[in-house]
């Protein structure tokens, strides 16, 4: 059977949000039994240059919605940048995992080849065929967040480990 691009590009969002929400359920786990408050991780860096651990959670989130509904031309869902624990984090994961599943693989296939236009900063756009939207531009920062997130919490003292960030990988 030939690659797609729901298997090659949305299968691994998908994957590693998963993985995401269940490192977020460690994260809290471990926390709570060593008394380190929700919000020193939430609002935790790598360098003070750096998003947050909330941001970057949020941009994985994103960069998954956004490129699901750019490619299949369906409507992008808004998602306010509104979360402060790690249940609405968990939340935001988990209407973005609902809304990629059903994305229609006609269409998204389709639209590797069609033009994809997409804002790049807060005045300017930018136009490039899907596929390449996809493959330089979606996916390198959407896993450019989800480990930014994992490190965040590996530098806080998190003991989790690469199984974790690849999730359910054994299980394909």
């Amino acid at each position: 059977m030939p690659i797609t691009a729901r298997s090659a590009v949305l299968s691994g969002f998908i994957q590693t949000l998963t993985a995401l929400d269940a490192i977020l359920d460690k994260a809290v786990e471990q926390a709570t039994a060593r008394k380190i408050q929700p919000e020193v991780l939430l609002n935790a860096r790598l360098s003070p240059d750096m998003l947050p651990f909330t941001r970057q959670i949020q941009l994985a989130c994103d960069f998954t919605k956004n490129a699901a509904a750019r490619v299949s031309g369906g409507e992008n869902p808004k998602f306010p940048d509104v979360e402060t624990s790690f249940d609405e984090l968990k939340a935001r994961i988990a209407k973005v995992l609902a809304f990629v599943e059903g994305i229609d693989d006609a269409a998204f296939e389709a639209g590797v080849a069609k033009d994809v236009t997409f804002p790049r900063g807060p005045s300017a756009t930018m136009t490039m065929k899907g596929e390449v939207y996809l493959t330089r531009f979606a996916v390198p920062n959407f896993y450019f967040h989800a480990a930014t997130a994992y490190a965040i919490l590996r530098e806080n003292g998190i003991h989790i480990g690469k199984g974790d960030f690849l999730g359910n990988v054994y299980d394909a």
